[in-house]
């Protein structure tokens, strides 16, 4: 799945006078650029007459190697980091990285009408944002990050897409290293913003979550109204000691919004959300008991940009989950779960949670979890004991480099059998029909999951192409 970086809807242009203010670089070549830029992009495959090219350097590529070729395409501008020898004009920039930053924290500051939320944390950030996307977007025209565009170049990205229409933006916070949030919060100024949860992705990044706290609680450092902060997290004091607005707003249990009567179903959960504005039912139409704490979140970040709790759980009631997030295909007489987006440890062990409640035979299919660093061994060992202890769970299929080591964790445990390891999707799918053909004509409900770099739609499409 390829999550589209351009917008489809018209942006708003720029003149020439902007982009220079924004950028504070000088022009090059200036053959007096004629009326306005329709919009700035750094994907030269996509140049066209009316653009800006800004010629990011990446390790591996410097596009001021394309510049001439969106000149031939008849893109009459190029922002770049040094002078090139190509018939077009130039905005000279220190560094078209920052210059990025620059013209996306411009467009922010123009937009002085917005709400802005932004949130951070391990796991359920792009769920919880479709959750805030759902609640503001029925009240406002709404700006919600899409796909991953959520590190020091997809923000700015996001942000150019901002409009005079828009009342609310929820920005999706990455962090890959310490200083990216504390510069990206920075861009995005918004009024409110906290962290979800303190997890385990990126362990090998930060060496350990020690680091990855600190690295999450810069967000903590830029916001103008009110600090969300999770009550029951393991790291909720640090976190806390983080905040530096005067008002914050809690959520989980022992927090200002939390849930009690929680009700689990194959695909949905009833619960009664608890807030400071009373109480209400509310019939989440997403499954799992980790999605109740995603909507208090997005609960909490909602009442603190002023939304009503009756539109809050209308809002919630209409979400609709991201694609390969949890999505539920009905397949034959076989139930289908696409949870391939992406995978950290905890989100694993809250999928099969989601699993053992479905009908039949239960069969995870798991990849293997990336960005552990030196933990992953060990990290794939635990998930493997974890993954075959979970009552109603009947086979778990790990494919996969660390897919050994999830076996031998499976093993430390009197439920070893119920694991099964392959090294590759090849080697992993005829065991997936044999398991089938086994098995009918009972039901069986399946649910895929894995780092994004493992592709597990792919063995999940192969799976459902041969029935």
């Amino acid at each position: 799945m390829h999550t589209s970086t351009t917008s489809t809807v018209p942006l708003e242009p720029w003149t020439i006078e902007q982009l220079q203010q924004a950028t504070h670089g000088y022009w090059l070549n200036d053959k007096k650029h004629e009326g306005k830029i329709k919009r700035i992009l750094t994907d030269s495959r996509h140049a066209e007459a009316g653009d800006a090219f800004l010629a990011l350097k990446g390790e591996r590529f410097d596009a001021h190697d394309f510049i001439a070729q969106v000149a031939e395409k008849g893109c009459g501008i190029a922002i770049v980091s040094q002078p090139v020898d190509a018939d077009i004009c130039q905005l000279v920039v220190e560094d078209t990285r920052l210059a990025l930053g620059h013209l996306g924290a411009y467009r922010r500051q123009q937009n002085s009408q917005l709400k802005v939320i932004a949130l951070t944390g391990s796991s359920g950030k792009t769920t919880t944002k479709e959750m805030l996307g759902s609640i503001l977007s029925r009240l406002a025209p709404t700006l919600v990050t899409r796909g991953n565009l959520n590190n020091d170049l997809g923000v700015p990205m996001m942000l150019l897409e901002l409009r005079a229409e828009h009342q609310y933006a929820v920005m999706e916070l990455g962090a890959s290293h310490q200083g990216e949030i504390d510069y990206t919060s920075n861009l995005v100024q918004p009024h409110v913003a906290g962290i979800i949860n303190i997890g385990t992705a990126h362990l090998g990044e930060f060496g350990g979550r020690d680091g990855i706290c600190r690295a999450k609680s810069e967000i903590y450092s830029h916001i103008s109204e009110t600090s969300i902060v999770p009550a029951a997290d393991d790291y909720a004091e640090q976190i806390r000691a983080a905040v530096k607005t005067e008002k914050t707003l809690s959520f989980g249990q022992g927090g200002d919004v939390y849930a009690t009567d929680v009700e689990l179903h194959p695909q949905s959960v009833t619960f009664t959300l608890n807030t400071p504005q009373g109480s209400k039912t509310v019939n989440l139409p997403f499954a799992g008991e980790h999605n109740v704490q995603n909507a208090t979140a997005a609960v909490a970040f909602s009442l603190a940009i002023g939304i009503s709790l009756n539109d809050i759980v209308a809002g919630l009631e209409q979400a609709v989950g991201a694609k390969g997030r949890l999505n539920f295909i009905p397949h034959k007489e076989f139930l289908f779960i696409d949870d391939t987006y992406n995978a950290n440890p905890s989100s694993m062990r809250a999928a099969a949670e989601v699993l053992a409640q479905q009908q039949g035979i239960r069969v995870m299919v798991t990849g293997d979890i990336g960005e552990l660093g030196s933990s992953a061994a060990i990290e794939h060992y635990k998930l493997g004991r974890d993954l075959v202890s979970v009552k109603g769970i009947n086979f778990v299929v790990a494919v996969g480099e660390f897919a050994p080591a999830a076996q031998e964790g499976a093993r430390s445990t009197q439920y070893g059998k119920k694991m099964q390891a392959f090294l590759n999707q090849e080697q992993a799918l005829p065991f997936l029909i044999d398991l089938i053909e086994t098995h009918h004509p009972q039901p069986m409900s399946f649910l895929f999951k894995g780092s994004r770099f493992t592709h597990m739609e792919t063995l999940m499409a192969a799976l459902m192409e041969k029935l």
